[in-house]
C-alpha cells in the first residue's frame, strides 16, 4: 500500500465523525475531513513558457537550432548528463559564458519525487495558464487583467481551513501586467478576505521601494509636494492592476506589523547583502532569495512562486537558455534551503514544479547573437509541459507519461495542492473545479 493511501485509511474514521463543517464567527467554513499528507506546500510556477524539448527531453539545440548538441541544462530536476558543445547557458550575474553553474543537489528533484513527463496546458497565453493552475478552472469566460471569475486556491485553503492570512504567500515580478490580480478571486462567495499576501520583491526593495519604503516619512504638504508626489506614483504603479482601492485580505493588526517589519528586516538585510539569494544570479533568482526569506520569516502553508524569465525565449534564445539553467539552479536552492535552513518545514513540506505552458515547434524567425532562433508560443508544441512533486507521501524515483502519453493537466494542480494540504473533498464538495482529480489520481 503506498503511503499515501495509508494515511488516507487510517483516518476515515475519525475524518467522517468530524465531516460536518464549523462555521466560524470569521465566515470561514472549518471541516476536518481529509488527511494532510504534508504541512506545507510550496508551489513555483516555472512560467515563462518553457518547451519540453530544452526541459525534461535534453535536447538542448538538436530540437530547436538543427545542430547536433543534446544534453540537459536543468540537471538539479532532471536526471541526465548536460551538452558538451556550444556551452552558452552559464552566463549569469556570476560565472562566465561557458562555464555552467555548479550543481546544488546531491540528488536530483526527480530522484526525489515523481516526474509527469507530459502534462496538457490546456491554454498557450501566460496570464490564463497561471488562472488556471491556481483556480483549478480553465480562464475561457474572462480576460486580463481582470480578477479570476472562480476562486484561487488561496481561497479555498483559508476559507476551509480557517488559515490567517499570513500563512499564504504569492510571490512574483510580474506588476505591471495581470499577475497581482491572482491573490484572490470576483467570486460572490469567495473573495479578497480570503486572499493571500502578494509581494513583488525586486519592486518593493528596488530602486523606487529604496527611495518610497525604506525611509519612508510624513511629508511636508508644501514643501515637499515632489517626494511624496513620487511616493504616490510608485504606490500607484506597484497596485495599479486592482484597479481600485486595495481591499483587506484579512491580516490582523499584528501580521500588519509582522509585514512591516519584515519589510524593514529586507531593507536592512539587502544592505548587509544578507539575502538568502541562490548562489548564482541570473533568471529569477532575486525572485527567488527573497521568497527564501518569506518562507524562513512566516512559514507559510501555502506559497506561490511565479518564475517568469524564460520568456526571453520570444526574441533571445540564448537568454532563454541562460534562464532555464539559473531557474532549475534557483528552484533547488528553494528545496535546499527550505531543508536544510528552515527546521520547521524540513521533511514537512512539499513542492511542486510546473510550467503553465509550453513554446512553439516552429522558430519565430528572430535571430539572436549566437544566431540561434526564438519561439513564440501558440501551437500544439506549447501546449506539451512537464509537472514534478516532491515532499513527504510523494512517491520518489518514479516517471509517468512520455512523449506519446499525456498524463494530466494543469487543472490538476490545485486539487493536489488541496489532497497534499487536506481539505480536496472540502474544495471539491464547492463544484467550481473543472477537474475533481489531483496528480496523485493519475499516478
Amino acid at each position: 500500500m503506498k503511503r499515501r493511501k495509508f494515511i488516507k485509511n487510517t483516518v476515515i474514521g475519525s475524518a467522517a465523525a468530524f465531516s460536518i463543517p464549523y462555521i466560524l464567527p470569521t465566515g470561514r467554513l472549518f471541516a476536518q475531513s481529509g488527511a494532510k499528507l504534508a504541512d506545507h506546500v510550496v508551489f513555483v510556477a516555472f512560467a515563462g513558457g518553457l518547451r519540453q524539448q530544452e526541459s525534461v527531453l535534453q535536447r538542448y539545440l538538436d530540437d530547436s537550432q538543427q545542430y547536433p548538441s543534446p544534453g540537459n541544462i536543468m540537471y538539479n530536476m532532471f536526471n541526465g548528463a548536460p551538452p558538451n558543445d556550444k556551452i552558452v547557458y552559464g552566463n549569469t550575474q556570476i560565472v562566465q559564458g561557458d562555464t555552467p553553474i555548479p550543481q546544488i543537489l546531491n540528488q536530483t528533484l526527480e530522484t526525489q519525487g515523481t516526474l509527469f513527463r507530459e502534462v496538457n496546458a490546456s491554454t498557450v497565453g501566460h496570464y490564463g495558464g497561471v488562472n488556471t493552475l491556481l483556480t483549478g478552472n480553465y480562464m475561457y469566460s474572462q480576460g486580463l487583467r481582470m480578477k479570476p471569475s472562480m476562486p484561487t486556491i488561496f481561497e479555498y485553503l483559508r476559507r476551509h481551513t480557517g488559515e490567517k492570512a499570513t500563512k499564504t504567500w504569492f510571490v512574483g515580478n510580474g506588476i505591471g501586467n495581470s499577475f497581482p490580480l491572482l491573490d484572490y478571486s470576483s467570486h460572490s462567495e469567495y473573495g479578497s478576505q480570503y486572499g493571500a499576501n502578494f509581494l513583488a520583491p525586486t519592486i518593493t526593495f528596488g530602486d523606487d521601494g529604496e527611495k518610497h519604503l525604506k525611509n519612508a516619512k510624513i511629508y511636508h504638504p508644501e514643501e515637499e509636494l515632489d517626494p511624496m508626489y513620487k511616493m504616490k506614483y510608485f504606490l500607484d504603479n506597484v497596485w495599479y492592476s486592482q484597479g481600485r482601492s486595495l481591499p483587506s485580505i484579512g491580516n490582523t493588526e499584528e501580521e500588519k506589523a509582522e509585514i512591516k517589519q519584515f519589510v524593514r528586516d529586507m531593507f536592512d538585510k539587502k544592505d548587509a547583502g544578507t539575502i538568502a539569494f541562490p548562489p548564482s544570479g541570473g533568471g529569477d533568482n532575486a525572485t527567488i532569495g527573497y521568497a527564501c526569506e518569506v518562507i524562513k520569516r512566516f512559514k507559510p502553508t501555502l506559497t506561490v512562486i511565479h518564475l517568469s524569465s524564460v520568456d526571453s525565449c520570444h526574441s533571445n534564445f540564448s537568454s532563454y537558455l541562460r534562464n532555464i539553467h539559473a531557474s532549475d539552479h534557483g528552484t533547488a536552492h528553494l528545496w535546499d534551503f527550505i531543508q536544510n535552513q528552515i527546521p520547521e518545514m524540513a521533511g514537512n513540506t512539499a513542492m511542486i514544479v510546473m510550467p503553465e505552458h509550453g513554446r512553439n515547434d516552429e522558430a519565430n524567425g528572430i535571430i539572436d547573437q549566437n544566431a540561434f532562433f526564438a519561439y513564440d508560443h501558440s501551437d500544439a508544441n506549447a501546449r506539451r509541459i512537464f509537472g514534478m512533486m516532491v515532499g513527504p507521501n510523494i512517491d520518489s524515483n518514479l516517471s509517468i507519461g512520455s512523449e506519446t502519453n499525456q498524463i494530466g493537466d494543469i487543472v490538476n494542480v490545485a486539487p493536489t495542492i488541496a489532497e497534499i494540504l487536506g481539505f480536496k473533498n472540502d474544495m471539491l464538495s464547492t463544484g467550481l473545479t473543472a477537474s475533481s482529480q489531483s496528480l496523485f489520481d493519475l499516478i
